[in-house]
């Protein structure tokens, strides 16, 4: 608790600085798109206040907190399947399981960690666990659980990477997903090419199959929603370029390195070139510029596939890797952690973390399109009958975004950076230059 109270000048100033980016992402030229998913989140209308520690395990109510949609399938099974299953397993341990939505999640544990309010565990999107480990509210899991090594053994690695922060694990991988290729069969066919292996081959076919259809209508090779990290990292890592260096603590050299900088070269070459398109404001959306053949190819994660189900069940297309590039195919990765709060009752609230992330409960949340993390789960023959099998492959080269917790700020100056380059503001070298000097300013402080 003490740890709380000497952060309250640092919480305060994260939370005026979260808000004000969140206004001024709201009306910039490329908002800040970090992953998205299917999910319409909806606020659960009623919530109990936090519990405080409490030593008897006669008896006990722990609090979750998520971003599990109120009307999804993984708020039902959470509510029908999981929580009844660890309350049987577990006598005199009870949850209470409130549901959020996505933004207002990462809003209410800012406001309540200055109130000692916050829940015992939660649900976390990853790249809020720098954040919040830097506040110091979150439990260093390896420093306090025995046998925490046991556990995140039977962890994907790939996916644990984004609960370490300094050397330390501030919660368990909870599910994950990457991004893939989706690309429009048909017009491949008629463009007489394959779908694309290579950086290269990539390149060309966005190049080829811009342009004008048999309508009329401007058609675009490639689509991309936003500028930020989430959309950027696949092109940088996978054509050599990085974000930082591997300590993650110094930018320069790194975010402007010759490869670093073709990256941004080659997405503002085929912006211009008419071939890509899909940040600026009255652009097409996604699904539905690929569902009607305006957008030949997207770089999506799972979600993509039930929205194509839904809006567009009688297009044809495929799916494939993210094109190699000097690097190699290297997409990036998302999905959320499970974490313990300081001020958690944290016997109950390991148990209940533990059991979250067990093959029964992996499993579970398998069926409703949740890619598992648990080892024995993703051998299920749930898991490879799933629309998402084909991310599976992906996800074993996927790289975190850098945890570290200035990662908002950066990805938001990122977004501003890449934006003026696309525009013709500035070149991809002169961006570059002066986005490392401003990341290292924020990852000194």
């Amino acid at each position: 608790m003490m740890k709380v109270k000497k952060n309250k000048k640092l919480l305060a100033i994260l939370l005026t600085t979260v808000m004000s980016l969140a206004a001024l992402t709201g009306c910039g030229e490329s908002p800040v798109e970090s992953e998205t998913g299917s999910e319409s989140q909806v606020s659960a209308t009623v919530e109990a206040p936090a519990t405080t520690e409490n030593t008897s395990q006669e008896d006990v109510t722990i609090n979750f907190w998520h971003h599990y949609s109120a009307q999804s399938a993984e708020n039902e099974t959470l509510m029908n399947v999981l929580i009844p299953e660890f309350e049987k397993e577990n006598p005199g341990i009870k949850v209470n399981a409130v549901s959020h939505e996505w933004a207002d999640l990462h809003q209410k544990i800012l406001i309540s960690a200055q109130s000692n309010t916050l829940p015992d565990v939660a649900r976390l999107d990853s790249a809020w666990v720098p954040e919040f480990q830097k506040m110091g509210i979150l439990t260093a899991l390896d420093e306090e659980m025995p046998d925490f090594d046991e556990v995140s053994g039977g962890l994907l690695e790939s996916a644990m990477s984004t609960a370490k922060v300094d050397g330390h694990f501030y919660g368990l991988a909870l599910n994950t997903n990457t991004k893939i290729l989706f690309y429009n069969v048909q017009a491949f066919k008629d463009a007489g090419i394959e779908a694309p292996e290579t950086m290269d081959e990539f390149i060309n076919a966005a190049k080829k199959l811009a342009g004008t259809n048999a309508n009329g209508q401007q058609v675009w090779g490639y689509d991309e929603p936003a500028l930020a990290g989430w959309n950027l990292c696949p092109f940088i890592w996978s054509m050599g370029g990085s974000i930082t260096n591997e300590d993650e603590t110094k930018a320069s050299g790194y975010i402007n390195s010759p490869e670093t900088v073709k990256a941004i070269e080659t997405l503002a070459e085929l912006y211009q070139a008419g071939a890509i398109t899909g940040w600026n404001a009255g652009d097409i959306p996604m699904t539905d510029g690929f569902g009607t053949g305006r957008y030949m190819m997207l770089l999506e994660g799972p979600w993509k596939v039930a929205e194509m189900q839904g809006s567009y069940p009688d297009f044809e297309y495929a799916t494939t890797e993210m094109p190699a590039g000097d690097a190699g195919s290297i997409s990036v990765l998302g999905g959320e952690d499970i974490a313990m709060f300081n001020s958690a009752n944290k016997d109950a609230a390991w148990k209940f973390i533990k059991f979250m992330t067990s093959e029964f409960a992996e499993e579970e949340m398998a069926k409703c399109g949740q890619i598992p993390v648990n080892k024995e789960a993703l051998e299920s023959d749930t898991v490879k009958a799933a629309d998402y099998a084909p991310f599976l492959e992906a996800i074993k080269t996927a790289k975190s975004r850098p945890t570290v917790a200035c990662w908002s700020e950066m990805d938001s100056e990122l977004s501003v950076a890449v934006t003026d380059v696309m525009n013709g503001k500035k070149t991809a070298q002169e961006a570059m230059d002066k986005l490392a000097e401003r990341f290292d300013e924020l990852l000194a402080e």
